[in-house]
């Protein structure tokens, strides 16, 4: 990755800006003289006394703290300073020569003196470049007016016999300079190379000074990142043992920088990674897992996961090594980048056997799972990865379950397209693991575990299980009574995943067939005279009186209702009658009822089902019954479902009953909050447990 310093340092910059800018706007005139003074001096003077040294690095002191404020970048750049600064970069024959006499006399003579501030305005003509290359153009105007094969040329003075501590300073600063020039910028990136100034930064990582080291690991870091040429020419200055060296250092700052260069060195380079591995770098990288640094942690992460990216052996190896233990530390890290880092390493990691057990048993489970709630999609992203791995060892899949895996997996909200495929595919490995000893497993905590976990195993169970199974999990080993139990609980969270459970267990149950069967035959053999009899007076040997109108019938094609058939076979005073009087019942309503007798069939709309049904049951129409519960059933809505209820209870509407049930626990969520929903479902518990005892019973393969 790019190096974050940068994204720090702007950071305070705004600050600053936002400090500076109201004053600034009201002086840019005033300022814009002052610089053009300074830029005058700059282009005019020459270091060959010490006034004169003074005179410029007085200069290039005022311009640093001027271009301190990223308002005044433009105005310092069409001011023409960094013209004026290449001028004094160039290195001149005294800042070249370095032998012996001068170096001991550097703080006598005056052309020691004259040194000394040369190194000084150098200096501070590479924090100026640094702070001026904050945009992409502003980096390529000052590579334009020729600074970086200067800034290249003076990373080469580390070879004098003789060093000082404003040179030291020096080299930092022009090193952090080319990062400046160099970040984001593959074109300036490629020039340095070009420039030959990999070869010396990589010298100064054995720089006898901590502080040039880092700079120097800071800049190849930077010119590593996506390009492969600088990529190649680092390693092969020989850089990679150095680096090695660097990652076992006592100073966190210098084996983050380290791992930093060598995590942007592998990245898409296999066979660089392959010459890192060799170098020595794992182990030193797995030591930084616990670094007290968390950028070198998160470093160390990232670099962990890409060696496991492809070579399977290396994952062993990594395991082996004690990698895992840390990287779940870092899961439960408040530090958001920390849980990336690690989630991803560990996600690389776990496509290996040994792995997936290996992060169970040191307690990465129940972390990764609290990772599902992120509000960080790479979080997210990396830690569903991670699991999707896990779940195909068979011994996590139970932990997983028992630590509410499931419901975290199928409720969470994943705002990353690639994360929801991931956590579907997930919860489809689950499915496919959720057999044979796993599923003995989850039934042996169903009856023993913990209630929570009997909890949680059931409402997963109800998603997971297959039709074989449904009738041993939740009729033999109690899962049924665990689910209703839930429905009782106060938690409104838990009686949501319970209700959604039932549902989804009564929607796989009921796949194989309808709620709505036609009801067994009657025992009394059925005859259907047809459509053209329906109140036909040919042949009719009976007339019921409706509302005032005489509907002509057939006493033999009656007989299919139990009701008619006893009228005319008992001693009800109509066994005789040719005219029987209908009460308390439409025409249109009573016109329906008779055509289903003479026909079968009927066409029922919501308007008149209602009364239909109300009629079917009394003269017990069981197959007229069923076509009008599935007409009312179909507008079942969150307005009536407790009326509908109410109506199924009246006239003994089994499936129309079970349809209100199915459709209260599916919409518990909108539901929930109306004060007849609670009260309603604790008083149907008992009609729910009947259903769904039936339904798992009836739904059994082996009872098919």
């Amino acid at each position: 990755m790019e190096n974050p310093h940068y994204a720090v340092r702007k950071s305070l910059k705004r600050k600053l800006e936002a400090d500076l800018i109201h004053t600034s706007k009201q002086l840019h005139p005033k300022i814009s003289a002052k610089i053009l003074r300074h830029v005058s001096l700059l282009n005019s003077a020459h270091p060959s006394s010490v006034s004169d040294c003074t005179a410029i690095k007085s200069a290039i002191d005022a311009l640093s703290l001027l271009a301190e404020n990223e308002d005044l970048v433009d105005t310092l750049l069409k001011c023409g300073v960094v013209p004026a600064l290449v001028r004094h970069l160039r290195l001149t024959d005294n800042a070249r020569r370095d032998d012996g006499d001068e170096a001991d006399s550097v703080k006598d003579d005056s052309d020691g003196v004259t040194k000394h501030f040369q190194f000084e305005v150098i200096k501070g003509c590479a924090v100026i470049l640094e702070l001026l290359a904050i945009e992409k153009e502003y980096q390529q105007l000052v590579v334009d007016a020729g600074a970086l094969p200067c800034l290249v040329d003076w990373l080469r003075m580390q070879k004098i016999s003789t060093i000082a501590q404003p040179l030291i300073d020096l080299l930092k600063r022009v090193a952090d300079a080319i990062t400046s020039l160099a970040h984001e910028n593959t074109g300036i990136k490629t020039l340095v190379r070009m420039e030959g100034g990999i070869a010396p930064l990589v010298e100064l990582l054995e720089f006898n000074d901590i502080k040039v080291q880092r700079a120097a690991a800071r800049a190849l870091r930077t010119l590593a990142f996506n390009n492969d040429a600088n990529k190649n020419q680092i390693v092969e200055c020989n850089a990679l043992p150095t680096l090695v060296l660097m990652l076992q250092s006592e100073d966190p700052k210098v084996h983050y920088e380290a791992v930093g260069v060598i995590g942007n060195l592998v990245h898409s380079s296999p066979n660089i990674k392959k010459e890192v591995l060799l170098a020595g770098a794992l182990q030193p990288v797995i030591s930084s897992l616990s670094s007290s640094c968390p950028e070198s942690q998160r470093e160390a992460a990232l670099l962990i996961g890409q060696f496991a990216t492809t070579d399977s052996d290396c994952k062993v190896h990594i395991g082996q090594r004690g990698a895992i233990p840390p990287l779940v530390d870092m899961l439960k890290s408040p530090d958001v980048e920390l849980q990336e880092m690690s989630a991803f390493a560990l996600g690389r990691l776990a496509q290996d056997s040994h792995n997936q057990a290996g992060i169970a048993q040191s307690g990465g489970i129940e972390p990764l799972l609290k990772l599902l709630g992120s509000k960080k999609v790479p979080v997210q992203q990396n830690a569903v990865f991670a699991l999707y791995s896990l779940v195909d060892n068979e011994n996590n899949v139970a932990d997983i379950i028992k630590k509410d895996g499931f419901q975290k997996l199928k409720a969470g909200n994943f705002r990353n397209q690639q994360t929801g495929v991931c956590v579907t595919k997930t919860l489809k490995r689950l499915e496919e693991k959720t057999q044979g000893r796993v599923l003995k497993h989850l039934i042996h905590l169903i009856r023993l575990a913990e209630e929570a976990v009997q909890r949680r195993v059931a409402i997963a169970l109800a998603y997971l299980c297959s039709p074989h199974d449904r009738k041993t999990i939740f009729i033999d080993n109690n899962g049924l009574k665990l689910l209703l139990d839930i429905l009782k609980s106060s938690n409104v969270k838990q009686k949501s995943d319970a209700s959604m459970a039932l549902h989804q267990l009564a929607a796989k149950a009921s796949s194989s067939f309808s709620l709505f069967d036609i009801a067994p035959p009657s025992p009394t053999p059925q005859m259907y005279l047809g459509e053209e009899y329906v109140n036909n007076p040919k042949l009719s040997d009976v007339t019921f009186l409706v509302e005032g109108r005489s509907f002509y019938a057939h006493r033999d094609c009656l007989v299919s209702s139990d009701i008619f058939r006893a009228m005319f076979d008992g001693s009800y005073r109509e066994r005789e009658a040719k005219n029987i009087v209908i009460p308390n019942i439409k025409w249109d309503v009573f016109e329906l009822m008779m055509r289903f007798i003479y026909t079968g069939t009927v066409d029922v709309n919501l308007d008149i089902a209602q009364d239909l049904l109300r009629a079917a049951d009394q003269y017990l129409l069981d197959g007229l019954k069923r076509i009008c519960e599935y007409a009312i059933a179909q507008e079942i809505s969150e307005e009536n479902v407790s009326l509908l209820y109410k109506m199924s209870e009246d006239f003994n509407a089994t499936s129309l009953k079970h349809s209100c049930i199915l459709f209260m626990l599916e919409k518990f969520d909108k539901l929930r909050s109306e004060p007849w929903y609670c009260p309603l479902v604790r008083h149907i518990l008992p009609d729910i447990c009947m259903f769904f005892s039936t339904l798992l019973v009836k739904s059994h393969p082996a009872d098919s």
